[in-house]
């Protein structure tokens, strides 16, 4: 869709704000509510009502806004290059080729299948460390639903999907105790693979699969670190693809089989304590982007509807 503002009446830029604000959807007309901007159809767009301020002061409020848009535009470039060196650094230490100066005492290397590891490091099938859980709900208590994510783990089904995606009957849901992981095996090779540190316990749909590694083995947050990283996510994609199920899923019996990177339990805390320090720098980035972000929707609430005034 194109349109051609009259420039004697609106700026272009001030319009273009004007559009994707809040207040512009809560004027299209027959829709109080709002639309997304991807939904606007011409029609709409003909008919929505703007609040036009001289064209003085509308260039000055495309100019404040601009100057948020710069310092939000910042930090999200800041938080790339934080995220692309967090993904390195992961990856260079839960496979050992940049290994803690205080655990290195050799230089040698072991070659597997996947991956290259100091040669001080073990490497076990997934299922010599861990169990599959299989729990189910019944007729107990009713816990929170969650679902898990590609990028971030284990969500809050109802926080994520902002509605209900699943079924009302939880009595055949698995639970998940707090220090537990899970996938939806038909998604897996996706990258949707969590642990889940949201609640003591929970459940997941039946689709689910769900384990436990062994606390005297592995460290829950390493473990993590590692099942998280590309390389893994190429595997799972590799694995389901080999899967005797052949319908797009991994379960536990051909999981259990993957190979798993096995330093000491002291050095795979000390790999993710580290992480969890430069994880929290990115948390830290991510909170104030949000807050930017939100005080620029006031800020427009209050200068595009006239709330606020500003001197050209």
């Amino acid at each position: 869709m194109f349109a051609r503002p009259n420039p004697k009446a609106v700026l272009p830029e001030y319009l273009a704000e004007y559009t994707n604000s809040a207040v512009g959807k809560q004027h299209v007309v027959g829709n109080k509510g709002g639309l997304a901007l991807q939904h606007f159809n011409v029609g709409a767009y003909k008919e929505m009502l703007v609040l036009l301020p001289p064209l003085p002061q509308q260039r000055k409020i495309v100019e404040l806004l601009r100057t948020w848009d710069g310092a939000i535009e910042k930090l999200e470039a800041l938080r790339a290059a934080k995220l692309r060196r967090h993904r390195a650094l992961t990856h260079s230490l839960v496979f050992g080729t940049r290994q803690l100066d205080r655990f290195r005492t050799t230089d040698e290397v072991a070659a597997h299948r996947w991956f290259t590891l100091p040669a001080t490091w073990g490497i076990k099938p997934i299922g010599k460390l861990a169990r599959e859980i299989s729990e189910r709900n019944g007729d107990a208590e009713q816990h929170e639903v969650l679902s898990c994510s590609k990028y971030d783990g284990f969500v809050r089904s109802l926080e994520y999907f902002k509605k209900q995606v699943f079924s009302a009957d939880l009595s055949g849901y698995k639970r998940i105790w707090r220090g537990d992981f899970g996938f939806p095996s038909n998604h897996i090779e996706e990258g949707s693979i969590g642990l889940q540190n949201l609640t003591d316990v929970g459940v997941v749909s039946p689709i689910y699969t769900v384990f436990r590694f062994a606390p005297e083995k592995v460290d829950a947050d390493y473990a993590f670190a590692v099942l998280k990283t590309g390389l893994y996510r190429h595997i799972f994609e590799v694995s389901t693809s080999a899967s005797v199920d052949r319908r797009g899923s991994l379960r536990w019996s051909e999981f259990s089989k993957l190979p798993f990177p096995l330093p000491s339990l002291a050095e795979q805390r000390a790999i993710a304590e580290v992480l969890g320090t430069a994880q929290t720098d990115l948390d830290a980035l991510n909170t104030e982007i949000e807050a930017l972000t939100r005080q620029k929707r006031g800020l427009m609430q209050k200068l595009l509807t006239g709330e606020w005034r500003v001197s050209p």
